[in-house]
C-alpha cells in the first residue's frame, strides 16, 4: 500500500500556489498539436467544410485554449513566434 502522505510531503511548502502554476505561462507558452481534421472540429467548431482524414496542426496557448489551426506545422509555430509567444512540446 502506498502511503500518500509521502507523496505530498513538502508540496504544501512549494514557493508556487497551484492556482499559480495552473496560469504558468499564460500568454507566454503555446504549444503545437498535431490533429486530424475531424477532432479539429472539436477545438474550432466554427470550421466547416473540412473533408476528415486531413492532417492538421493546432496552435493552443497553456492552458489549452485554441489560437489557430492551418495545415502545417511550420506555420503554427510562425503564429506563435509572430506573437511573442514561446513554443514547447509535448510528449
Amino acid at each position: 500500500m502506498i502511503d500518500e502522505s509521502k507523496l505530498t510531503k513538502g508540496l504544501t511548502d512549494a514557493p508556487v500556489t497551484v492556482e499559480q502554476l495552473a496560469h504558468m505561462g499564460d500568454g507566454v507558452i503555446a504549444y503545437v498539436k498535431p490533429l486530424l481534421s475531424e477532432d479539429a472540429r472539436k477545438l474550432f467548431p466554427q470550421v466547416q467544410g473540412i473533408p476528415a482524414g486531413l492532417q492538421l496542426f493546432a496552435l493552443l496557448s497553456a492552458e489549452g485554449d485554441p489560437i489557430m489551426l492551418t495545415d502545417s506545422r511550420e506555420a503554427a509555430v510562425a503564429n506563435a513566434w509572430e506573437h511573442k509567444l514561446q513554443t514547447v512540446s509535448l510528449h
